[in-house]
């Protein structure tokens, strides 16, 4: 039973690749990049606000940092998937989007003073040869054919987030998760505002208000919820192999419901992204120093 609550969040966020491409044409993505958070804060302030505002005074010396982050994880991030939708698949969005953990990495050697593994660097190159193989559409000598804007966009969202993650490992705020959270998303429903007077339309209509309450109930609640009672109960090692699994599911869930279709270089490129991502994920166990024989 403790691994449903990693799979049910790698299920829900490879369920919002699809909303992120459904949402094209329904609505603007300047739009639903600011509902998403705005309603997302509405159904939380209930329960953290008072607890917010007790802890002010620790909070304001770090609204710098709460800034950086709400940018990096929630307005850049998030709406450039929006953006991206307009020219790029779902079956792209989750394949690039599973490149986190491994540029995660990367970004942890100056930033946290980590060392890289030769496993970790090998499987880096598998991946960035199966992500050069799959958006050349097979042709790697005419990679600029096949990548398109959206797909730009993400590799750019992949590397937003995963400094993201990892200047919220540097920094250890002194809040819980939620508090954090919380004081995260309101700062990006202020940043996101401008976006939303500047986008065409501002309405939500019956169609789009299904893929809002998706993305702001499930994705960016339910989701993040059931990822971190998998971490506390597995542990982060164990849970985050299950994040290979995004765009499995997710490519299923765009054949069935997009009806996208899957060409030979998806699976070579797509299995090799996963592969890579995998042996990165890989901890090499610490050498066992020997020990000197206690004198008789």
């Amino acid at each position: 039973m403790l691994y449903l609550f990693p799979l049910l969040a790698v299920f829900i966020w490879a369920g919002n690749s699809i909303v992120n491409k459904l949402s094209f044409g329904i609505i603007d993505p300047e739009a639903i990049a600011f509902y998403r958070w705005f309603f997302a804060m509405l159904l939380l302030t209930p329960f953290v606000a008072g607890r917010v505002w007790q802890k002010r005074r620790v909070i304001l010396p770090l609204l710098p940092k709460f800034a950086t982050l709400a940018m990096l994880g929630m307005v850049l991030n998030q709406s450039l998937a929006y953006f991206a939708a307009a020219t790029t698949t779902a079956t792209n969005m989750a394949l690039i989007t599973s490149l986190v953990p491994m540029i995660s990495l990367f970004l942890a050697v100056p930033l946290l003073k980590q060392k890289l593994s030769p496993l970790a660097f090998g499987g880096t190159l598998i991946s960035l040869v199966g992500l050069i193989f799959m958006l050349s559409h097979g042709d790697m000598m005419n990679l600029a054919i096949g990548v398109t804007q959206g797909d730009l966009l993400l590799l750019f969202s992949a590397f937003v987030y995963a400094l993201y993650g990892v200047l919220l490992k540097r920094w250890q705020l002194p809040l819980p998760t939620l508090e954090s959270v919380y004081i995260q998303g309101l700062i990006a429903v202020f940043m996101l505002t401008p976006l939303l007077f500047s986008s065409p339309s501002m309405a939500i209509s019956t169609q789009s208000a299904p893929l809002i309450l998706y993305a702001a109930v499930a994705a960016s609640l339910l989701a993040p919820w059931a990822w971190i009672n998998g971490i506390s109960k597995l542990g982060a090692d164990r849970t985050s192999v299950f994040f290979n699994l995004m765009p499995i599911i997710a490519a299923i869930l765009a054949a069935i419901i997009l009806d996208e279709t899957l060409a030979i270089y998806h699976y070579i490129g797509g299995s090799m992204v996963i592969m890579g991502v995998m042996l990165v994920q890989i901890k090499p166990k610490p050498k066992a120093i020997p020990t000197l024989a206690c004198p008789e």
